[in-house]
């Protein structure tokens, strides 16, 4: 009994300050009193723990300022808000073509940026792993900051990742990103390294600062390139047993669909089988240079009947994906994502009169306004995550 009670001091502060950092990351300038109400501790607990979060550098105390109201009796009320810049995380993109990496403030404010090309697909594990490390590193030096700043790092690559962040390498493309990039890193700089599928990553940004803010229930589709979905079921991250939930190989056996190929990649190949023919269309303009996902959907909006037509079919072929999906899974929404989502917007209206045919539980369906940066943004999330989950665990390079 004796420990039980001698534990419990400890346990408190760890549960008020907990509660202190909560309420100061959802606000701006709080006042000691606004704490109080916020959280129902006395004043002095509250003050003892915001005293005790600035001295850790969590927190840090502002200047009274008395020209709001003019002259006012008594000592001004202490201010504390968020040290936003006590430390900062890592939203990784780690496809097979290049990496990008995102440096956040612990808002979830990005600060820089940087993107680097891998030399090949092929590349050993230990090239695709310099030139995660040094793409972070240049993102990291854009915006002044210290490796050693770094609390968290989220990643995403393009391959299912379990629970435990182990890479499923059942499939050779998977295997290509199984490189040990969170031991590298944690060798290199002594980062955390939460390693996700990019899918499941998009599903996590899309649900906070896009199209499925607060929808418990979504579906996010990477449709560019390939089809990959993140599912958030009652507002819990789906993995699966080895991190295989949202995998869309499936769709080899939907009739109408039989592949996985995305809205971009077979807006180039219709548009290639449309100019081997003799057919009058703009995309002809493009024919030299080859035509891209975005000239299809220009000549469409020009009236363009080839383009037309292909945007006809990707809007079939999507509202038979999304249906499939909306028969399995029944989410209130699906968004469209990945850079294509940009374009996506005009197939919405063609997707949801078809879906009633393909499902008997038509979602509804919207296209991502976070479009190339899907993944870094939830990426970013992840890392905040892991940060406010263990932020009295955690300890800063240079406390304020």
């Amino acid at each position: 009994m004796s420990e039980m009670t001698a534990a419990t001091p400890q346990l408190l502060r760890r549960v008020s300050a907990g509660a202190v950092l909560e309420f100061m990351r959802a606000s701006q300038a709080v006042t000691v009193t606004e704490v109080m109400e916020a959280t129902g501790l006395t004043r002095a607990t509250a003050i003892a723990v915001c005293e005790d979060l600035m001295q850790r550098g969590w927190i840090r105390e502002l200047e009274n300022q008395r020209a709001f109201g003019g002259y006012q009796k008594g000592r001004p009320a202490r201010r504390f808000e968020l040290n936003e810049r006590a430390g900062c995380v890592l939203g990784m993109d780690v496809g097979i073509s290049k990496a990008t990496v995102v440096v956040s403030d612990l808002r979830g404010r990005a600060l820089g940026r940087s993107s680097q090309p891998f030399a090949g697909a092929e590349i050993s594990a230990e090239e695709r792993v310099a030139v995660v490390d040094r793409t972070a590193l240049m993102a990291l030096h854009s915006v002044g900051a210290s490796p050693d700043s770094v609390l968290a790092v989220g990643a995403g690559i393009a391959a299912p990742v379990d629970r435990n962040g182990d890479v499923l390498v059942t499939q050779h493309f998977w295997g290509l990103f199984d490189v040990g990039l969170k031991a590298a890193l944690k060798d290199l700089h002594g980062w955390t390294v939460l390693l996700e599928n990019d899918a499941n990553l998009a599903a996590l940004g899309e649900r906070w600062r896009g199209a499925a803010a607060g929808v418990d229930d979504v579906v996010v589709i990477l449709a560019s390139e390939r089809l990959g979905s993140g599912v958030i079921d009652g507002g819990r991250l789906l993995h699966g047993r080895a991190g295989g939930a949202g995998e869309l190989a499936f769709l080899d056996m939907v009739e109408g669909v039989g592949d996985t190929f995305g809205i971009a990649a077979l807006a180039r190949v219709w548009a290639a089988e449309a100019l081997a023919g003799k057919a009058r269309t703009l995309l002809r303009e493009h024919a030299g240079d080859g035509v891209e996902a975005e000239h299809v959907f220009a000549a469409a909006a020009a009236g363009d009947g080839v383009a037309l037509a292909i945007l006809d079919r990707l809007a079939d072929r999507m509202a038979r994906v999304i249906g499939a999906v909306a028969t399995i899974i029944n989410p209130e929404l699906v968004v469209i994502g990945g850079a294509v989502a940009n374009s996506a917007g005009v197939l919405l209206g063609p997707i949801a009169e078809r879906l009633p045919g393909y499902t008997a539980t038509p979602p509804a369906v919207a296209a991502s306004p976070l479009g190339d940066s899907i993944v870094t943004v939830g990426a970013v999330r992840c890392a905040l995550d892991f940060v406010e989950k263990n932020t009295l665990d955690l300890e800063l390079a240079a406390p304020a």
